[in-house]
């Protein structure tokens, strides 16, 4: 499996601006709720500080514990496991649904919710008015088209992480994870595309003020749906746990995650439960190798490689 490698120079960056923010930082945490101001125009531009907190609508029940419990704890909660970079794809997430059937998918919800000003929801979820806050950047924008919805935990890093053995449902529930505010966030279009799916041992928000958060969010959406870390991965949240000793933590309920289950494998016909190689891997399946897995005789090995659902 494929090894990623820590980013020292990054992550000492990181931490030495972290280091000076620390006010920054704690600021950040007491104003939470606060409603900001709203911008002048739909051009997102740099602002000096951050304010404003979700209030998401729970489409995964999971009622919040607040926990004196420290980072170091948390993170010392998950399991540390090699990767499995194999066979993701992104339509094994179904995302953005509707899950309340008001009208308003889960990238609307999470909009409405992080808006730090009204928003008016007229007929068709086709949101008006409203201002958000990029808390990776810092940038403010009144044009939410401008904006994309993050998953905290990338979908990629997810599988990685041990998504790949889920059930679809649980899949899904994950990709629309309301039921706590650290799962999803509105993010500038450009910061998304930068962080892409890669962990804090390869990316962090250039917004140093945001380290603290992002390190809580990140620990707790692992723990939330029982994710594994790398070694490396382990590394770069050791250090940033130690830069934000104090900073206060909700630890979040427990996610219900159903693994997909298996039926004994008959050499004789075909898949019994799925009928192509891609249905099979959204269920957690594959790949399957000749002479080892006997799934294998199921398909056809286009390539000739001793490998089939990969």
């Amino acid at each position: 499996m494929l090894r990623r490698v820590v980013t020292q120079a990054m992550l000492m960056v990181a931490l030495t601006l972290l280091t000076a923010c620390v006010p920054a930082v704690e600021m950040e945490n007491s104003q939470a709720g606060s409603t900001g101001q709203s911008g002048t125009t739909a051009t997102p531009t740099p602002v000096t500080a951050e304010s404003g907190s979700p209030a998401s609508q729970s489409a995964e029940p999971a009622a919040e514990t607040v926990s004196s419990r420290p980072l170091a704890n948390l993170l010392g909660a998950l399991n540390i496991d090699p990767e499995y970079p194999s066979g993701y794809d992104r339509d094994f997430f179904d995302h953005w649904i509707d899950a309340d059937s008001d009208g308003c998918n889960t990238r609307h919800e999470v909009l409405i919710a992080e808006s730090l000003t009204p928003v008016q929801i007229p007929s068709g979820c086709d949101l008006q008015g409203g201002t958000w806050l990029s808390p990776y950047d810092n940038i403010r924008t009144v044009d939410f088209s401008e904006f994309d919805i993050d998953h905290m935990v990338p979908l990629k890093e997810a599988w990685d992480s041990g998504a790949h053995a889920w059930d679809y449902d649980t899949r899904r529930r994950f990709a629309n994870d309301l039921g706590f505010e650290g799962s999803l966030i509105a993010v500038t279009a450009s910061s998304n595309r930068s962080k892409s799916d890669r962990d804090p041992a390869q990316w962090l928000p250039s917004n140093s003020s945001h380290l603290c958060k992002y390190t809580a969010d990140w620990l707790q959406v692992k723990y939330r749906w029982g994710l594994s870390i790398d070694s490396a991965e382990s590394l770069a949240l050791g250090s940033l746990v130690v830069a934000c000793n104090d900073f206060p933590v909700t630890i979040p309920e427990k996610a219900i995650v159903n693994v997909a289950e298996k039926q004994k494998p008959d050499a004789s016909r075909n898949d019994p439960m799925f009928g192509s190689c891609k249905e099979a891997k959204a269920n957690g399946y594959g790949p399957y190798v000749d002479g080892i897995d006997e799934e294998y005789d199921w398909y056809r090995d286009g390539d000739k490689d001793g490998t089939v659902c990969e």
